[in-house]
């Protein structure tokens, strides 16, 4: 039986800099591609002067340097075209051209070839010769007004979205769906990725709330952004933090269930307004009310703003309950109740959590933490080797 090769024999010749390009590329190289980074002498990408950022989205590549100013360069850049699967740049639009490297001249050399560039605002439009970078993207894609708490100002994450998944993951996607498209056809294809329209995309759950309610709401106060108290993040006794995730009833319930029995007298206080029928639905009459009332209270409240003023005091009874003991604590109490609530851990708690080691995300570069491809296959994985030193390929590929 033949193992998939998946990417094995897919050579991509990657031009970008930086995070989203290299990101992209990285991908790809985990997936069996071989990835050549084409950097100019003396500096190459810029991402160098941050070792460990390079040396994190750029392992499993080879290096070499050409400058695409001179033509000799350029005449030994288009014979490695000749043999290659896939171009990947990120200059703004024009610039390739300007070079006599761009898709229309390369195309001619080699018909598949799959030219994928990865922009912040895309070929077209008029913003497509503006700079920008992560945050620029999110804030035109409305997306950076989502993020943050209700009435602070937009929050700025560690986590690129626009560079990574707006723009990195899409164009793996597009260079994938290219690539296959081109053995099928023989034809390859230009592919544009905007970090800019991915970012916009993503924007699902607050385009559906726009779509049932006529409006967008703001920060902190959409269905999924904080209207809701339980799914949203406590502060423990020790200053740690839970992520309550019991969106569906039935994980209310439990979670109602398990905190009931935890502190009946302090919840049953807390929640007087609505067990009291100041909010709705009241409580039944039951042994448990306090628990049957969570269930019910996660059924019917799809209107942000109604489910803010509703549930308002099954907020600060959550609040307050979860302040009496440490993070860890109500972990313990909590993991084996099927409530969704997990603990908020640290990106060092992270790495050595059970989970993430299970799944084998967490890998040794060269003495430091890295994650290998967050992708399983019923094969083993493609084998890492370390982010190439600037130009260490270019006797093998260039030759002499």
């Amino acid at each position: 039986m033949t193992t998939n090769p998946l990417l094995a024999g897919v050579r991509v010749l990657d031009l970008s800099r930086l995070l989203p390009g290299p990101f992209c590329s990285l991908y790809l190289a985990q997936l069996g591609a071989e990835v050549i980074k084409v950097e100019e002498p003396g500096g190459g990408d810029y991402a160098r002067e941050s070792r460990e950022l390079f040396a994190q989205v750029n392992r499993s590549k080879k290096s070499v340097t050409l400058d695409l100013r001179q033509a000799a360069d350029v005449a030994k850049f288009k014979e490695l075209v000749a043999t290659a699967d896939v171009v990947l740049e990120s200059f703004r639009p024009g610039v390739m051209d300007r070079l006599g490297c761009g898709y229309a001249e390369l195309k001619k050399l080699n018909p598949k070839l799959v030219y994928a560039s990865l922009t912040g605002y895309g070929q077209t439009g008029p913003y497509r010769d503006r700079a920008g970078h992560d945050l620029n993207y999110l804030a035109i894609a409305g997306a950076l007004d989502q993020f943050g708490n209700a009435g602070g100002p937009p929050a700025q994450l560690n986590l690129q979205v626009a560079d990574l998944a707006g723009g990195g993951l899409t164009c793996v996607i597009g260079i994938l769906a290219a690539l296959h498209g081109a053995r099928a056809s023989g034809t390859g294809g230009f592919v544009d990725v905007s970090m800019t329209d991915g970012s916009a995309a993503m924007q699902v759950i607050a385009l559906a709330s726009l779509r049932e309610h006529g409006r967008s709401f703001q920060r902190g106060a959409d269905i999924l952004s904080g209207a809701l108290p339980n799914y949203t993040v406590y502060k423990c006794r020790d200053g740690k933090y839970l992520a309550v995730g019991a969106l569906e009833p039935k994980f209310l319930k439990r979670l109602g269930q398990a905190l009931w029995e935890a502190s009946p007298a302090l919840l049953r206080k807390a929640l007087g307004p609505l067990l009291r029928g100041r909010g709705k639905p009241r409580e039944p009459a039951q042994a448990k009310p306090t628990t049957n009332a969570f269930g019910q209270w996660g059924e019917k409240l799809r209107n942000p703003a109604q489910a803010r003023r509703t549930l308002a005091p099954l907020r600060l009874a959550l609040a307050a309950l979860l302040r009496t003991r440490p993070r860890d604590a109500w972990v313990k109490l909590l993991e084996t109740q099927d409530a969704c609530v997990t603990p908020v851990l640290t990106l060092e708690e992270a790495l050595e959590n059970e989970q993430l080691r299970a799944r084998g995300l967490v890998v040794d570069d060269a003495g430091k933490p890295a994650f290998a491809l967050p992708i399983l296959f019923d094969r083993p994985p493609v084998a890492v080797t370390p982010a190439p030193a600037l130009g260490q390929h270019n006797a093998e590929i260039l030759g002499r």
